[in-house]
């Protein structure tokens, strides 16, 4: 798969990023999920979780879509959260500086996006929405849980079938700094480092 060409370098920079052990505990646990779902022809199916559904767990789903064909690797990578936002608009600018071709389709207080990755790929679609929105298509998936509020606030999400805490930290905590845009990226590049690991695992 040809990625376009500042996306495979942010993608080179993801791999060569280390990940710390206590870190790769965690992820092990979304590895043996996807992994057991291979192995069984089924459907590998994940919801990012977050609050808002405006930052993390977006980042999250462009990241593992993204992974997941890279590799190979049969999944459907969704988004959702416990109240509609918007995709926030310093996140789109990172997914952008990464190299992602982004198409806003309407200009509405919660606007949709197309996400390319290559020439052929197919778009991810990026929008704030609640986890059970009807673009999150799955019936049954693994609710992977990217902040702290919605998975300790969140004690049921209807069809879950393993619920996978993976936090991390909130890039909002510096809008409006001078660090702004280097505090997106770098979460961006964490997650991503974080999602391309977990996918190269499975075989």
């Amino acid at each position: 798969m040809k990625l376009f060409p500042q996306l495979s370098e942010t993608v080179h920079q993801a791999l060569e990023l280390p990940i710390a052990q206590d870190r790769k505990l965690l992820l092990s646990v979304l590895i043996t999920y996807i992994q057991e779902k291979i192995n069984q022809g089924e459907q590998v199916n994940l919801n990012f979780i977050c609050t808002h559904n405006s930052r993390r767990s977006q980042f999250s789903q462009i990241w593992a879509q993204t992974a997941a064909d890279y590799f190979g690797i049969p999944s459907n990578c969704y988004s959702g959260g416990v109240e509609v936002t918007a995709f926030n608009v310093r996140a789109v600018e990172s997914i952008k500086r990464a190299g992602f071709e982004v198409v806003q389709s309407d200009e509405t207080d919660n606007p949709h996006f197309q996400i390319f990755y290559s020439e052929n790929s197919k778009p991810i679609l990026a929008f704030s929405k609640t986890y059970d929105d009807p673009a999150n298509e799955a019936k049954k998936f693994a609710a992977v849980m990217t902040c702290d509020h919605a998975d300790e606030n969140c004690p049921y999400i209807p069809g879950t079938e393993q619920r996978i805490p993976l936090r991390y930290e909130d890039p909002k905590a510096f809008d409006g700094t001078e660090v702004e845009a280097d505090k997106y990226d770098e979460r961006s590049l964490q997650i991503a480092s974080e999602l391309f690991y977990v996918f190269s695992k499975i075989q």
